[in-house]
């Protein structure tokens, strides 16, 4: 049985899905679950696993992703973030940048389903509380998705998984970046959908290429328990979040960008205050405007003040001014 709905999340992302972003997509949607980037689990061990592992109470629900292949080290990190407050913590396994190769963690585990398995037991059995999840490619290099994936999901969920998300690109660990696997491979849609109607007992979230939120429903119409989104949850959070709640049953009407803006406010001040920097938070508040009148000037606006040392919250008010009054100019002409 599992415990967190994840008919909606936001996928991690290196670089982008820190607190504050977190924060942000909390205030758009109450209910999408939200990831942490990937944190190894060798430095929550051996570095600063307080500012790792920080979080605002605010964004629950919310999952601690952790890459890794030692059993041992991914059952000390499940213990911390345990400690910590997550609701669940997920295991990498579909990561194909050269570092995590090296470090014989993310993608390249698909070639280890039982070192995955060991991995994964471990995890489960310190967990003292949080749902232990798995997020995967549908297969890496020259295997064949239709014939190793289905045994994958046998072997790791014969553990104790209920609950996988599946990137339905193959990840090529030579010959193409991380950037180049996000998009190059082909997207195989219908394999996750033959997965879940095989496993009716799992819970199979589809992860990669969505691009709009009625994308997102189709294919949980179709059949599938969930749909994970990234670059674009990101990078047009209104177009995704604005509308989530909706999946969840929720009956409210979605905020606007000016709304959401102003219950930022206050968070982005006490950032400020404790010695924090104003771009910190606003380089994840670009993309509000996105498709919208008036989404350069809120951008560029950003983008040249925000870093300024000092720069306050009146940045973002002038900003939104600038912005709102474009769109009262052109609601008028």
């Amino acid at each position: 049985m599992n415990l967190i709905n994840r008919t909606l999340s936001v996928a991690p992302m290196m670089d982008w899905t820190d607190r504050h972003c977190r924060f942000l997509h909390r205030t758009i949607s109450k209910e999408v679950l939200l990831y942490t980037e990937m944190v190894t689990a060798p430095a929550l061990i051996h570095g600063d696993a307080d500012r790792l592992l920080e979080f605002n109470d605010l964004e629950h629900p919310i999952a601690l992703q952790l890459g890794g292949s030692s059993p041992s080290q991914l059952s000390q990190a499940t213990r911390m973030g345990c400690d910590a407050g997550y609701d669940e913590i997920n295991i990498n396994i579909g990561c194909p940048s050269d570092r995590v190769q090296s470090g014989r963690f993310g993608a390249c585990l698909m070639k280890e389903p039982d070192l995955v398995a060991e991995c994964v037991s471990a995890m489960i059995d310190a967990s003292t509380g949080a749902e232990i999840t798995v997020k995967c490619r549908i297969g890496v290099d020259d295997q064949e998705p239709h014939e190793m994936l289905p045994g994958f999901i046998e072997k790791v969920s014969s553990c104790g998984i209920t609950s996988f998300t599946v990137h339905a690109r193959k990840a090529w660990l030579s010959g193409l970046s991380p950037k180049q696997n996000r998009n190059i491979p082909p997207l195989d849609y219908e394999l996750v959908h033959k997965i879940k109607k095989d496993r009716p007992d799992l819970e199979i979230i589809l992860n990669g290429g969505l691009q709009t939120f009625s994308d997102a429903v189709k294919q949980i119409n179709r059949g599938l328990d969930g749909v994970m989104i990234g670059r674009v949850a990101y990078h047009n959070p209104m177009e995704i979040l604005a509308q989530a709640d909706s999946l969840f049953g929720s009956e409210t009407q979605p905020k606007t960008v000016s709304s959401i803006i102003h219950e930022m406010l206050p968070y982005i001040q006490n950032h400020l205050d404790t010695g924090g920097r104003l771009n910190q938070i606003t380089r994840h508040m670009l993309g509000l405007f996105a498709g919208q009148i008036g989404a350069r000037i809120w951008k560029r606006t950003l983008s040249e003040e925000a870093h300024i040392k000092g720069a306050g919250i009146e940045v973002i008010q002038h900003s939104l001014n600038n912005t709102l009054e474009l769109q009262r100019a052109a609601q008028e002409g």
